[in-house]
């Protein structure tokens, strides 16, 4: 078995692929898909459609040397003609597998998927180190509290001699 069937069968167990017309249409229409593949024997309508769907998710379809029988064997049907792979990673492994037996059809695909799948898996550390960052934020290791400065001692206030202001009363003692 081929290796870039080997990787449609771990994006199949993976459910990052979409078999079928209407899947792989619904996938490209909502930005999912990444890449399109299509069988080698599939009809020119299928191939079209295909083409159609790429165009609208602003994606590559990109054509097999497989047949319809061997590319449904991977993702565990009789037959498939086109299908959509909607994680970046695999598509790009895909890609290159493919560009390596046809440089001139999937070269520049590849490539772009290659960077596409860089900047994904960026993206992912970014936001684990953020998110590792958070958890350490709630654990604080213990540390001593802070010691407190005593203030300068303030200079001595002259009191004042007692000057009652007003009226005096004085009271006599019986």
């Amino acid at each position: 078995m081929d290796s870039v069937l080997r990787l449609l069968g771990v994006a199949r167990k993976a459910g990052r692929v979409e078999v079928g017309e209407e899947p792989v249409g619904a996938a490209a229409r909502a930005h999912q898909a990444k890449v399109i593949l299509t069988a080698a024997d599939g009809a020119d309508n299928s191939i079209r459609r295909a083409a159609h769907f790429a165009e609208a998710g602003k994606i590559q379809a990109l054509p097999t040397p497989y047949t319809k029988g061997e590319l449904g064997g991977a993702v565990g049907r009789s037959a498939c003609t086109m299908l959509a792979l909607t994680d970046i990673g695999l598509a790009a492994a895909i890609a290159e597998k493919l560009a390596q037996a046809d440089p001139e059809r999937c070269g520049s695909v590849a490539e772009e998927l290659k960077l596409q799948a860089g900047k994904a898996l960026q993206r992912q550390k970014e936001r684990r180190a953020h998110e590792k960052n958070l958890q350490r934020k709630q654990r604080k290791p213990w540390a001593p509290p802070p010691k407190e400065e005593k203030p300068a001692p303030k200079a001595p206030v002259e009191k004042k001699p007692f000057a009652p202001r007003g009226k005096l009363t004085i009271k006599k003692k019986p």
